[in-house]
């Protein structure tokens, strides 16, 4: 059986001069709102952004058979670019203007499988610590109804002025 998907998403390209003259909570607030280029990987992948304050982000997802492996369950990457998704974004809500960042490290941790049947998983990320060039975080993927935990990362960060 085939099944054809298609789907909108914000094609603008990333202009870092956006970035730089904001703060990350405001750039990312432009983001939410729709005024800057969002992200084509979660778009791609079905998951957006739902949550956002300085050091604390939440992406939303309903993972879908197009995202999965070969055996049948959701592949990891998609947990993974939504840890990692959560990750830096907590990282750079809390970034002053002119401060950028890369992500240097991501550590994830699958704790459970996911399936069709999941249903949405938020991706919850929070900044444990900011220092001048580096900075870290934590985040969870857990079901929106059932509560379980399905994978925990934690990422550190370069940040540079």
């Amino acid at each position: 059986m085939e099944k054809t998907r298609t789907y909108t998403y914000d094609a603008r390209r990333f202009d870092p001069r956006e970035t730089m003259n904001r703060s990350g909570l405001e750039y990312l607030q432009h983001m939410l709102a729709g005024e800057v280029a969002g992200s084509s990987l979660a778009q791609t992948l079905g998951f957006t952004l739902t949550h956002l304050e300085s050091g604390r982000v939440v992406f939303a997802g309903d993972p879908q058979d197009y995202v999965f492996n070969p055996i049948g369950s959701v592949h990891g990457g998609y947990a993974a670019a939504m840890l990692d998704s959560a990750l830096g974004c907590c990282v750079q809500s809390v970034l002053e203007v002119g401060v950028g960042y890369t992500t240097v490290e991501l550590k994830v941790n699958y704790v459970r499988g996911m399936t069709d049947r999941t249903g949405v998983v938020c991706a919850e990320g929070n900044v444990i610590h900011v220092g001048k060039s580096i900075a870290t975080a934590e985040a969870r993927l857990v079901g929106r109804d059932d509560g379980k935990l399905y994978a925990h990362g934690s990422t550190t960060c370069f940040c540079s002025r």
